[in-house]
């Protein structure tokens, strides 16, 4: 249930994504400490490597953390500091295909700006691990009950 405090014109964003002035690609490797118990990275590392993405594309283009440092700047990634409350913002998105979309919003509590923003994708597995390319049984009925289908 969205938080009544946040009004509906915060609430809708812009979808049209702005071209890219700047690109780079980084290669990482898949670290043991960084896979859950089905031996797949822990969704909680995909921040971390987004920072690598952007360490490795200051590097490249000169904007890292330090030169920015030395020139008498930090640069953090959200105004949300230890204490404050945030409004976590979380929409399913329908999809025929069998995978479940949801797209996030990050919320500062105090204004109601956005701090950050997201979107994750999951597939069904097996139990042998092989993926689903139908929607299980479970799931149709799931969406019947909530009028999405």
């Amino acid at each position: 249930m969205p938080d009544e405090n946040i009004s509906e014109k915060r609430m809708k964003r812009k979808t049209s994504p702005q071209q890219a002035a700047l690109t780079d690609r980084t290669t990482i490797k898949v670290r043991f400490s960084e896979i859950d118990s089905m031996q797949i990275v822990w969704h909680g590392e995909y921040v971390r490597y987004f920072e690598d993405g952007r360490e490795a594309f200051g590097k490249r283009y000169g904007l890292d953390y330090m030169s920015i440092y030395r020139e008498g700047y930090v640069v953090p990634i959200v105004d949300l500091s230890f204490g404050e409350e945030a409004i976590v913002e979380t929409r399913y998105i329908h999809s025929d295909a069998a995978k479940i979309l949801f797209e996030y919003t990050i919320y500062r509590a105090s204004d109601q700006n956005i701090v950050a923003t997201g979107t994750t994708t999951q597939v069904f597995l097996n139990t042998n691990r092989e993926l689903e390319l139908v929607n299980p049984a479970f799931y149709i009925e799931w969406k019947k009950k909530w009028n999405i289908i």
